[in-house]
């Protein structure tokens, strides 16, 4: 614990402060401190978000768009405030661009289905990487099977790495839509992602980038970066679950039919024929998750109130510092070694299988992912079953990865 305290205080993010602000941290886990290393998987709220949504529970709670009562018109309006702080908080060009759904999952499937099925003919190409989370690999799977299209995967190397000359050689005059992850929730691998929307604008290639894992770490500018789509959930940028966001450019979610339809998407409708409302809600079917996107507009202001800088400044140093201790563990194999990351470590552990080493961690109070990650392809690559995966957020403290080390170790001791 010395060692933690002199690392806290030699940064200038206030750590132990931003802290407070996170009442499940405080909890004890087997009796021990909590240390929540699982960030990647779901980021913990700050009161400020659970005070949000719990404001909206007790006392503005009614359907929106619908009624001119007021706690309707009250509920309205946070539901549209926080889309307005999407808009800031991703630079998107317009509130038109923002669409609610349930997460990154549901906005790829909104773009597969909705945008490259009318598009895609016999013979097109969908182009993804090899580091792809499932859910940027199966829905394009399935639209290949309904349109005769084929998906291509452009390859990573040892490092788990992606590089522009290899997917710039696959693209071709068949290719229809590049996906690929901001940041990789398997490897930490931060991919050079404005270089690849370059270049597949350069071939009139639509292009969809998942940031599920890249904004709670980093700025985005949809606008700067150049795609055409943009997808994240709520629940890694310390918000609720079962909400997130779809960017889209304005041109393209016009053109584009609706996904589902129900209430509140349409203008009017007959027996013969329905006329759609206008965007965003023309992708906003049926009664939506109204608190969670209120809840997701507050995570953005507290992401917003923070020394930002100083905050990411602080997750490089716990990727360092983690990167270096669990590098010195004997028989530890860390999983991507990219040179660009975001602060995430996956490892395996000679002699001991990565559930044993979870179950083993969290004795501890320590909460770690293992699995696959929903990223099998990256596994078979790295001819690992599985790995355990430690993802920070900043209110992570160097502490607690000492903490880590000290569990693996233990881990390795009991398997010895």
């Amino acid at each position: 614990m010395k060692n933690m305290a002199r690392l806290d205080r030699s940064t200038p993010f206030d750590v132990l402060g931003v802290r407070r602000e996170f009442p499940v941290l405080a909890r004890l886990v087997h009796g021990k401190p909590l240390a929540y290393l699982d960030n990647g998987a779901s980021a913990q709220r700050p009161n400020a978000v659970i005070d949000a949504v719990d404001d909206y529970e007790r006392h503005h709670h009614a359907n929106i768009h619908r009624g001119v009562h007021t706690l309707s018109q009250e509920a309205t309006a946070l539901y549209e405030g926080a889309r307005d702080r999407l808009v800031r908080f991703i630079n998107a060009r317009s509130r038109h661009e923002i669409i609610f759904v349930r997460g990154t999952t549901e906005a790829i499937n909104l773009v597969a289905q909705s945008y490259a099925r009318p598009l895609l003919e016999a013979g097109d190409e969908v182009l993804v990487t090899h580091l792809e989370h499932h859910a940027n690999i199966v829905p394009w799977q399935i639209l290949c099977a309904q349109t005769g299209a084929k998906l291509k995967v452009a390859p990573m190397d040892s490092r788990g790495e992606i590089h522009i000359e290899a997917v710039e050689a696959l693209m071709s005059p068949r290719t229809r839509l590049f996906g690929c992850a901001h940041v990789s929730n398997a490897l930490g691998t931060v991919l050079p992602v404005r270089r690849l929307i370059a270049a597949a604008k350069a071939r009139g290639i639509a292009t969809l980038v998942d940031g599920a894992q890249a904004v709670p770490h980093m700025a985005v500018d949809v606008q700067e970066l150049g795609c055409d789509f943009y997808a994240f959930s709520g629940h890694k940028l310390f918000g609720p679950t079962g909400i997130g966001v779809l960017y889209g450019r304005e041109a393209l979610l016009e053109r584009m039919p609706p996904w589902q339809g129900g209430g509140d998407m349409i203008l009017a409708v007959s027996f013969d024929k329905t006329t759609y409302n206008s965007l965003p809600y023309k992708f906003e079917a049926g009664t939506p998750n109204i608190s969670g996107a209120i809840g997701l507009g507050a995570a953005v202001d507290f992401m917003q109130s923070l020394d930002l800088a100083a905050a990411r400044a602080h997750e490089h140093s716990l990727l360092e510092y983690a990167t270096r201790t669990l590098g010195g563990i004997d028989g530890l194999r860390i999983i991507g070694t990219a040179a660009d990351k975001a602060s995430l470590v996956s490892f395996v552990v000679a002699g001991v299988h990565p559930h044993d080493l979870g179950t083993i961690l969290d004795e501890d109070g320590i909460a770690v992912r293992t699995g696959h990650h929903c990223a099998m392809p990256v596994m078979e690559f790295f001819k690992v079953p599985a790995t355990a995966r430690a993802s920070f957020a900043f209110y992570n403290t160097f502490g607690e990865i000492d903490r880590l080390a000290a569990g693996i170790e233990r881990a390795r001791a009991l398997f010895a």
